[in-house]
């Protein structure tokens, strides 16, 4: 009968490195999950009880609502433009830049590079500049598009760059032209990187609050503008259980493209 080997202390070390991280990471929302559910007036942890009465509040409370279904609807307009413009530069950078390659690579994950406040107020005074006028839903689409678009950009490329050119190639010989060989045969292989893209576009979409902040029109209020306003004069667990309900629908999200698609999907060079 074998002996098992006894566990080094650099493995201990690094588990308890790992553990250590994620209870650093996963400590905020825990709290803030669990704030959501108190049964006192005021936000504050531990809870004083349990109660649903602030997931109740804002289910009844119309600005909350609307500001939901508001930031919803700009992450969808804003995952959809910024999966299809980025999965279109990943193909031109990857395949057809040549030595711009790094140059235009750059220019497309800037907006990763600078604070959003800074892209916010740089896009509110490009606005003025052409006339456009910068409270208004298409600026802040644009802004959103802005923002997200590095994150479908770099997950497609990466896809990109495992993929067998070849089966185009054996595509277009069948009589496929350019569009069907890429519905039928670039799109399913690459689709890992889509749909990560995307999801970390929406996620990051409608959580976005320094350019949802400079560009939101007047009566169009994303839901961390709603909630910062709301925080300003009242510091109740309704913050807590909106931030709950964000949490749950980001995890609802990824959950979701678990079962239909798989993890494998999922990866940064998966093909899927």
């Amino acid at each position: 009968m074998k002996r098992k080997r006894p566990v080094s202390r650099g493995r201990i070390l690094y588990l308890a490195t790992v553990a250590a991280i994620y209870v650093f990471l996963l400590t905020p929302m825990v709290i803030v999950v669990l704030a959501a559910f108190n049964a006192g007036e005021y936000l504050t942890f531990p809870p004083q009880g349990f109660s649903l009465r602030w997931f109740d509040k804002f289910f009844h409370s119309e600005p909350f609502v609307r500001a939901f279904i508001f930031s919803i609807r700009l992450g969808f307009f804003a995952t959809v433009i910024a999966v299809v413009i980025g999965t279109a530069a990943a193909l031109f950078v990857v395949r057809y830049a040549g030595r711009y390659r790094d140059a235009m690579r750059t220019l497309v994950i800037a907006p990763l590079l600078f604070p959003s406040i800074l892209t916010g107020i740089a896009l509110l005074l490009y606005y003025y500049a052409v006339g456009m006028g910068a409270r208004t839903f298409t600026g802040l689409v644009i802004g959103h598009v802005l923002i997200v678009l590095p994150y479908v950009f770099l997950t497609v490329s990466t896809s990109l760059y495992n993929f067998d050119k070849s089966l185009e190639e054996v595509s277009r010989s069948l009589g496929a032209g350019p569009f069907r060989t890429f519905r039928e045969v670039t799109l399913p292989l690459i689709k890992g990187g889509v749909i990560s893209g995307s999801i970390f576009a929406f996620i990051t979409s409608f959580d976005q609050f320094p350019i949802s902040l400079l560009l939101a029109a007047v009566g169009d209020t994303p839901l961390p503008i709603q909630l910062f306003d709301y925080l300003r004069f009242q510091f109740d667990p309704t913050a807590a259980a909106v931030s709950t309900i964000s949490i749950v629908m980001a995890a609802v999200v990824v959950l979701t493209t678990q079962k239909f698609v798989g993890l494998e999907a999922l990866y940064w060079g998966g093909s899927g």
